[in-house]
């Protein structure tokens, strides 16, 4: 899957192209989901290469501005738009609880504390739109 970040106007847009078989991709475009048909062009291919570079200044941008060294990292598995954060920063929690519900293809997606511990910071709010691997929340 390659990600991209772009705007238009002003507008951000995050989006994921995923290839699949039969002339098929899969784009995502802050949380909402595409199938497109799409037509394969040899050289374009070829050309097509250097452009995902420019992707990887993005993904560095969540993690800069993620968290203390001390911490886990709860991180978004895939990518959707947060419905709602169930848990407040300095909340004791333990492994297993509901920290946030995240929405992603029409489908809600509980996401658990790996581990007992404290919520040392909330990096997200409901409705805002995230990637798979942006940070959410770090627990100590």
């Amino acid at each position: 899957m390659k990600e991209f970040s772009f705007k238009i106007n002003g507008v951000e847009y995050k989006t994921a192209v995923k290839e699949i078989e039969g002339g098929m991709t899969e784009v995502t475009v802050n949380g909402k989901t595409y199938q497109v048909e799409t037509e394969k062009k040899a050289a374009p291919a070829k050309a097509a290469a250097p452009k995902a570079a420019p992707a990887a200044a993005p993904k560095a941008a969540p993690a800069a501005a993620a968290a203390p060294a001390n911490g886990v990292k709860v991180t978004s598995p895939l990518p959707g738009s947060v419905i709602k954060v169930l848990v407040s920063e300095g909340q004791a929690v333990k492994k297993g609880d509901t920290l946030l519900t995240l929405e992603s293809m029409k489908m809600e997606n509980t996401i658990a504390a790996e581990c007992d511990g404290t919520v040392k910071q909330i990096a997200v709010t409901a409705g805002q739109n995230v990637m798979q691997d942006d940070l959410l929340m770090v627990l100590g």
